[in-house]
């Protein structure tokens, strides 16, 4: 905290000049020293650590998840019958290292790449097979069930134990990939292909984790423990990433703000600020209200 962001600092050599400082005395020396009088570049520093720091625990939560758990190689266990997989030649055994040309690095990374895939774009997928690579174009298939496309791959059940430095390299992926899935959520949510029920709130979270806890319990303490450490590693990611969206009254909102005040060579009026930022704040209440009833409900049925 910087001295006099709570307008109540007084400098110590002061106070052990006289028993009681008049209230003008502390608000002007305060003034000095408060977060709205320091750099630009330590009020964004400031901002920015929150969620920052959001994202820095989730990647401590998910070395201990990787180092119980494991991960899950991006291995294919079974190619469905009449798949695209299938039509483009691969076996079960192959070891998937990219798609479109990003690398994969867990099994999820494949299923989450594949349900973003919402209007059935080829896919290129390039696999390591008997320690050569291998390169095909996949079309996904619609399936009228389900109303999504299939690629027809089933994997992600080898999982490998890390040790030593691989628990670091593979703490990394877990967390980059909760990252990816959290900023994708998002891209589908705005763009609609997303509905209301896949958001939840705090009502809805909280009824997630008895239900998990309900399912997870028989297994012991440990498998409770690691799940609920699993379930924040997602929570703490998704705060960081929400908070650094460029929103009013988010750090992303305040943080553009300082962004606009380095541009212009000076700050935005306070009570200009101040506005845009009660906007959001009566936004985001209501946002609030709709989530949470929109949790009732959906529990309800």
């Amino acid at each position: 905290m910087f001295e006099g962001e709570d307008g109540l600092n007084i400098k110590e050599e002061e106070t052990e000049k006289a028993d009681v400082a008049k209230p003008d005395d502390i608000l002007e020396d305060a003034k000095g020293g408060s977060f709205i009088q320091a750099s630009v570049w330590a009020r964004f520093s400031t901002i920015f650590a929150g969620p920052f720091f959001n994202l820095i625990l989730g990647f401590l939560i998910a070395l201990i998840v990787v180092g119980y758990n494991g991960i899950d190689m991006p291995v294919i266990q079974q190619i469905m019958e009449d798949s695209a997989a299938e039509e483009a030649g691969l076996l079960a055994g192959d070891v998937i290292t990219s798609i479109n040309g990003d690398s994969v690095h867990v099994y999820r990374e494949v299923s989450l790449i594949s349900s973003m895939n919402t209007k059935g774009h080829d896919m290129t997928i390039t696999i390591e097979r008997d320690n050569a690579e291998k390169t095909v174009v996949i079309s996904p298939k619609f399936s009228e069930e389900d109303n999504r496309y299939y690629i027809g791959l089933i994997g992600g059940g080898e999982y490998v134990k890390c040790k030593g430095l691989d628990v670091l390299k593979y703490g990394y992926y877990e967390t980059t990939f909760v990252l990816e899935n959290t900023i994708k959520s998002l891209q589908m949510l705005v763009t609609g292909n997303l509905s209301r029920n896949d958001v939840s709130g705090p009502v809805g979270i909280a009824n997630y984790v008895g239900e998990t806890y309900d399912e997870v319990k028989d297994y012991g303490l440990p498998a409770v423990v690691i799940t609920m450490l699993d379930f924040i590693l997602i929570l703490s990611i998704n705060l960081g990433v929400m908070n650094l969206l460029p929103l009013p009254a988010l750090d992303g909102g305040r943080l553009v703000f300082i962004l606009l005040e380095i541009v212009r060579g000076k700050p935005v009026p306070p009570e200009k600020e101040g506005m845009v930022h009660f906007a959001g704040m009566i936004l985001f209440v209501g946002l609030m209200i709709f989530i949470m009833y929109n949790d009732i409900v959906n529990i309800l049925k």
